[in-house]
């Protein structure tokens, strides 16, 4: 369950300090931009990033258990560890917070699509062929913006990519997190 909370809370919260700064602009600003806003709109964002964090750390739990019996999948899970951590870390030190900020917020970034490609691999292994394809199909398209961005900028600032990058894996998540909860049902229905 908590792998379907966290893209909801995590895009909840990044909409509602959206919402609450009528200057944001997708193609100007980071979507870290919203968590240095005086006022309720860095309270939104960070508290929403924290809280996603928390819950992305305890759905990690749930892959890492799900993975545990293959090296691959262990690796693969403990970067998705690493990645959450790096999301607790953006919410912790905002923009304001140089270096740590950017550096967490580039972790982020970096291994939430590496854990996926090496998971790609795990699901090679256990010859899961749909979930493979899949979790590589959306590896790439958290990859993507980011290689856009940095090889023919599209736009000045960063949110789009961010956004992009981070609904891709949130949609992994989602989908993953369905499929543990049919499973457990369907152990608990034996």
């Amino acid at each position: 369950m908590v792998g379907v909370l966290t893209p909801v809370s995590a895009f909840a919260f990044i909409g509602l300090a959206i919402a609450s700064y009528r200057w944001f602009s997708w193609t100007r600003n980071a979507l870290s931009d919203l968590g240095v806003v005086w006022g309720s709109t860095a309270v939104l964002f960070n508290f929403g990033l924290f809280l996603s964090g928390l819950l992305a750390l305890n759905f990690s739990i749930g892959l890492f258990i799900l993975m545990r019996e293959n090296w691959v999948g262990k690796i693969g899970a403990s970067i998705f560890v690493l990645s959450c951590l790096s999301l607790e870390g953006i919410s912790l030190f905002p923009e304001n917070m140089r270096p740590f900020h950017y550096i967490f917020s580039v972790a982020f970034f970096f291994l939430m699509p590496i854990s996926l490609l090496v998971i790609t691999v795990y699901y090679l292994r256990v010859h899961q062929l749909r979930m493979a394809v899949f979790t590589f199909l959306v590896a790439v398209a958290a990859i993507l913006p980011w290689a856009l961005q940095f090889t023919m900028p599209y736009v000045s600032g960063v949110a789009i990519p961010e956004a992009i990058s981070a609904a891709a894996g949130s949609v992994w998540t989602l989908v993953l997190s369905y499929m543990m909860l049919r499973a457990t049902a369907r152990v608990k229905g034996s």
